[in-house]
């Protein structure tokens, strides 16, 4: 009698990671003129929303918002849209998560404003 080998099991995957809820949440509004600008400007594939602070203005903080390709820092989030659009994707450096976390960005277009706003609920003072 000739043994014969028994089939093995291929190791079992890991589970993929469950994905990391973004620190940041676009408005409706938001990601319509987002998404208004990247077909007007025809930014490229490869750049994606960044997200951000910077040092100064007058609370000691500023926010960045603007079209950039990712940096070695960065934490990448896919913001999902409503009506089966393409999500956006947005760059965060981890290290400003802290100072981004629970923030929504909105759009204004207003007679009285017009532009990107931010509702930061960690911050302590505004101008």
């Amino acid at each position: 009698m000739t043994p014969t080998a028994s089939p093995v099991a291929a190791p079992a995957a890991p589970p993929a990671a469950p994905a990391r809820p973004s620190p940041v949440r676009l408005t409706d509004r938001a990601a319509a003129e987002v998404r208004r600008i990247v077909a007007n400007k025809q930014i490229p594939a490869q750049f994606g929303l960044r997200v951000g602070v910077k040092g100064g203005g007058c609370s000691g903080m500023s926010y960045v918002l603007g079209f950039d390709k990712q940096r070695e820092h960065d934490l990448t989030f896919e913001l999902d849209a409503d009506g089966g659009e393409a999500p956006i994707t947005v760059y965060m450096d981890k290290r400003q998560g802290l100072y981004l976390m629970g923030t929504t960005v909105d759009y204004h277009d207003g007679l009285d404003a017009r532009g990107f706003v931010f509702d930061n609920p960690n911050a302590t003072q505004t101008c």
